[in-house]
């Protein structure tokens, strides 16, 4: 349990920035050019980070709200969240979702 709990800790530090109440609540469509700017290794970084919680879906809401503070109804909404948020930085979403209040 607490190398799991390490594990997504570790990848969750890697996407903080992007992931904070504070950028996830501003939609004004900064996130993604913001991200893009930086230097590729660390775009991949971010993306592989978020890729490897989506595709293992270890990640509990209770995990996620201890490292971010955010709250979600369950797995379904974090999930749905998170991968609206990954298709919106490395997709094709052309807006960013909002958290929940």
């Amino acid at each position: 349990m607490r190398e799991r709990a390490a594990h997504f800790a570790n990848e969750l530090n890697k996407l903080s920035t992007y992931l904070s109440y504070e950028m996830a609540a501003e939609t004004g469509g900064y996130l993604r050019p913001t991200l893009h700017s930086f230097n590729d290794a660390y775009v991949e970084a971010v993306q592989s980070g978020l890729k490897s919680i989506l595709d293992d879906r270890n990640l509990t809401v209770n995990d996620y709200m201890a490292i971010r503070d955010i709250k979600f109804e369950g797995e379904g909404a974090l999930y749905d969240y998170l991968g609206k948020i990954y298709d919106y930085l490395f997709g094709d979403l052309a807006e960013q979702s909002l958290p929940p209040d």
